[in-house]
């Protein structure tokens, strides 16, 4: 059985795209685990439509927390991504962001790498909204290492999938502003095995409601974000 885990939040513009593609490549047996972050749009209104059993809509429910800004929201991300988790009833766990296109063959592709190894990473092909390519743009999956971590994460949630077994190193989330692609990463580093598919196999939207581009935008000039957001990732890798 696979879960695929995809998050939501204000994705009536793309999510039925997505899911689409998703969907195309399961088999009745498995499941598509929705865990919305408090939607004001239609978008579960849109899942719903598709009226597909393997669908199982789950509402995250925010909590308060200490943090501002944009460790905030790495924290409330995460702990939506956690929610999704928990749920999930699979023998392998797809991670998948509400905005991109899976390519035909990705799941086949991924299980034969999920028999070897705990923790998978394909490459992937940056589009723009309206799926044109991103002119220039490269991207060449490295073996992750915690220092490689540090410098430039290869850790991409929407083109991951791990086995089971690693969930129990996973959860709970500790309770830290991480992205939980980065923690789950950090886990399988520590407790796994990783392997790396060089072919892209999803269309990645870049656009301004990406919570990943967003961050990218609002900590690249910030000094503090980036000496603090190292600082958690060390603390999460040798505390988990």
């Amino acid at each position: 059985m696979i879960s695929i885990c995809v998050l939501t939040y204000n994705g009536e513009k793309f999510v039925k795209q997505q899911l689409l593609s998703i969907l195309q490549q399961l088999k009745d047996e498995d499941e598509v685990i929705i865990s919305d972050d408090c939607s004001s749009d239609s978008t579960i209104s849109i899942i719903k439509s598709l009226n597909d059993k393997r669908i199982r809509i789950f509402h995250h429910e925010r909590i308060a927390c200490g943090y501002k800004g944009t460790m905030k929201t790495c924290y409330l991300v995460g702990k939506n991504a956690e929610n999704a988790l928990q749920h999930a009833r699979g023998e392998y766990i797809f991670l998948a962001d509400q905005d991109d296109v899976w390519l035909r063959n990705k799941v086949e592709i991924f299980l034969k790498y999920l028999k070897e190894y705990d923790l998978v990473i394909s490459n992937h092909t940056a589009v723009h909204a309206d799926l044109q390519l991103y002119e220039g743009y490269k991207s060449k999956v490295l073996i992750p290492t915690l220092w490689n971590t540090l410098y430039r994460t290869q850790f991409l949630g929407c083109c991951m999938a791990f086995h089971r077994r690693l969930l129990s190193k996973i959860l709970p989330f500790p309770q830290v502003p991480l992205m939980h692609d980065i923690w789950i990463g950090l886990m399988a580093l520590k407790y796994g095995r990783i392997g790396i598919i060089q072919e892209p196999l999803l269309l990645y939207r870049r656009h301004g409601g990406n919570a990943s581009v967003n961050l990218e935008k609002k900590s690249s000039n910030s000094l503090t974000f980036k000496i603090l957001y190292r600082f958690y990732i060390l603390k999460a890798y040798l505390n988990g």
